[in-house]
């Protein structure tokens, strides 16, 4: 309890936005592959300035922090994401060592019919942190499902809706199927990676920053459909 404890005071002291307790108190499941799933993970206090300071996306894909604009409450959370608090506990949950670990964030704020096919992530990727910022989400669609399979996406056991403050945890496996059923429309996500080198961080965004001037290329010579 006195460990507890002080985790609790020195980690407070570190992040006002995330709740880093609760995050180390959810257990990790680890069949059929590692993952957390963490509900109401943002502070109740700053929740409602992060959701409106959030990155205006206008084009369904992941779009790096370099190529959006955004408030000052997201940039308070993007720190905490970025800090040594957060890197520790996501470290000590799955018992893998990020100490020299890239971070790579991207952010997602339109689907369309392309998003939500069952996949695995990129063998770069050690850790992947997705962060919901929807209202209340009432769809079918859009839930991701963690899969037992490659080929079926009702074979899923667990769904995660993407509501505001929800926080899925996941090590990046062979095995680590993922999907969604289709939804068109606005649906706010902030994905955060633990990469291996430095080399994969920069091909990633090499990849992410071409992509982002490609739609808004598009954008400007056919408005704004999602296509």
């Amino acid at each position: 309890m006195e460990k507890f404890e002080t985790f609790r005071i020195d980690y407070m002291m570190n992040c006002e936005i995330i709740d880093l307790v609760a995050i180390k108190a959810t257990p990790v499941q680890l069949s059929p592959f590692p993952h957390s799933i963490v509900g109401n993970v943002l502070s109740s206090e700053f929740l409602s300035r992060v959701q409106q300071d959030f990155p205006l996306v206008e084009d369904a894909g992941s779009f790096p922090l370099t190529t959006v604009q955004y408030g000052g409450y997201f940039a308070k959370l993007i720190d905490e994401l970025k800090s040594d608090a957060f890197r520790q506990v996501i470290a000590e949950k799955f018992a893998i060592d990020l100490s020299d670990k890239p971070v790579m964030i991207t952010v997602r704020g339109k689907s369309d019919h392309k998003d939500g096919r069952i996949h695995t992530d990129s063998k770069s990727k050690l850790i992947t942190v997705l962060l919901y910022m929807n209202e209340d989400w009432q769809s079918d669609g859009g839930r991701l499902r963690l899969l037992n399979n490659d080929h079926d996406l009702d074979n899923y056991f667990a769904e995660v809706p993407p509501q505001a403050g929800t926080l899925l945890l996941f090590k990046v496996t062979e095995n680590g199927w993922h999907g969604h059923k289709t939804f068109l429309g606005t649906r706010k996500v902030l994905q955060l990676n633990y990469v291996v080198s430095e080399a994969a961080l920069n091909k990633h965004a090499k990849r992410h920053g071409f992509s982002a001037k490609f739609k808004a290329w598009r954008r400007r010579l056919f408005g704004n459909r999602i296509s």
